[in-house]
């Protein structure tokens, strides 16, 4: 039980009035005020029940809604307050007889949310009660899952496509024959089968399954150089993390088996390539975090290259020749009996300093720095592909989509 700022001002105006008043006069008045304040304090003593409602699931970045309610005669009297985690952001976090706020975690893994404090004032505003509501609240907190799912179902209609370029038939078209139909106006030339045509008269198209049954393994690089910022909440990884989360998903649709590895100087978390597997890569991948050891690129390539032939998605960085050494003698390991692709994030704040136009000329020298950091990084892409990946590289949000979209043009071509 505390009491109010209004209760201050009154016991200051007491005694102030005690300066002209007589005594006996003051003690009546301050006997009141004292009342007032015991009658206050009690009314204030009435526990209410504090109802929140928060999503046991959340996605790293993504808004979601938190809900307090009371069930207090007078809302107007009642503040509530839910305090914020670590890496939470939570907007507002106060509110009058109730809460309806925004929250957005910015790290991966378990967040506990501390009880609600509610703080009720007496009718009389003289004095109120803090007390907490209900107990803590726990919830895991996913990748962008929600991202990968739009990719799916724009995926799964038929709307995931490069921009700009005509359609070629169905995504992860590949080489298994099924059937022959009537030509359509959208199909492939390819698909055309002359001997067909030439025996009914109209032209004839060869169908063909969806390949499936093929395995996707994606490395994930936990290194010190995954530990860079990207933004105030991102880190490379982070951007990488959702990257998997999205090639998962789309590898379950497309009927494909999906597993990760996550290394640095060793093997942290494996799992191996599985049908339905996307839940489960996102279970494996959902709390993983940088660490400051340099990475074994080769000891992770021999720990998936033994395997049959699959995709491979490298997720890492490339800064430099010297930095991505390892990773470009160990990509001939791979190349010979899978197909891989090396997928990194673009540095925004790189691409900013090369286009924006310098006003300073610490802004010249910047833009200076940034242009020797892309020329090695093209350098380093350069040499992966010609130890025969593929490189991928992409802004944050777009890595995902880049790295499904090699992935199906390789179905496409039948290369895994």
């Amino acid at each position: 039980m505390t009491p109010t700022a209004r209760a201050g001002y009154a016991l200051l105006v007491l005694v102030a009035l005690a300066l002209v008043l007589p005594p006996f006069v003051t003690a009546i008045l301050a006997a009141l005020v004292i009342i007032a304040m015991i009658v206050d304090f009690v009314r204030a003593r009435q526990k209410i029940r504090v109802r929140r409602s928060l999503p046991r699931v959340l996605a790293r970045g993504v808004p979601a809604a938190l809900t307090v309610e009371t069930d207090a005669d007078h809302p107007q009297r009642v503040e509530v307050r839910q305090a914020q985690p670590p890496d939470v952001r939570i907007e507002p976090s106060v509110g009058v007889g109730g809460l309806l706020a925004e929250v957005t975690a910015n790290r991966r893994g378990e967040m506990t949310f501390p009880p609600i404090t509610a703080r009720r004032t007496g009718p009389l505003g003289l004095g109120r009660r803090t007390f907490d509501g209900e107990g803590t609240a726990s919830t895991l907190v996913y990748p962008d899952v929600f991202a990968a799912q739009r990719l799916v179902i724009a995926l799964r209609r038929g709307r995931f496509r490069d921009p700009g370029l005509r359609t070629r038939g169905p995504l992860g078209l590949g080489t298994d024959f099924e059937s022959i139909r009537d030509y359509l106006p959208d199909d492939d030339v390819r698909q055309i089968n002359w001997t067909a045509t030439a025996r009914v008269g109209r032209p004839m198209s060869n169908v063909y399954r969806i390949e499936q049954d093929r395995d996707v393994v994606c490395l994930v690089d936990s290194g010190r150089l995954m530990s860079a910022p990207l933004d105030a909440h991102t880190t490379r990884l982070d951007a990488c993390v959702d990257a998997v989360t999205m090639v998962a998903l789309v590898a379950d649709e497309l009927g494909d088996r999906c597993g990760v590895t996550i290394f640095d100087n060793e093997i942290r978390r494996r799992l191996t390539p599985r049908r339905n597997g996307g839940q489960a890569v996102v279970r494996t991948i959902l709390d993983v975090e940088p660490t400051q050891i340099d990475s074994d690129h080769d000891l992770a390539f021999h720990s998936v290259g033994g395997v049959k032939r699959a995709l491979i998605i490298v997720f890492t960085d490339l800064v430099d020749e010297a930095a991505a050494q390892s990773l470009v003698d160990a990509v001939p390991l791979l190349a010979r009996r899978h197909a891989v692709v090396v997928a990194s994030v673009r540095d925004p704040d790189l691409d900013r300093a090369v286009t924006a136009e310098p006003e300073s000329t610490h802004a010249v020298y910047e833009a200076a720095v940034a242009i020797d950091v892309l020329e090695a990084r093209r350098r380093v892409a350069a040499r992966l592909r010609h130890a025969g990946a593929e490189v991928v590289e992409a802004a944050p949000k777009l890595l995902g989509e880049a790295c499904v979209r090699a992935y199906l043009q390789l179905k496409a071509r039948a290369r895994l």
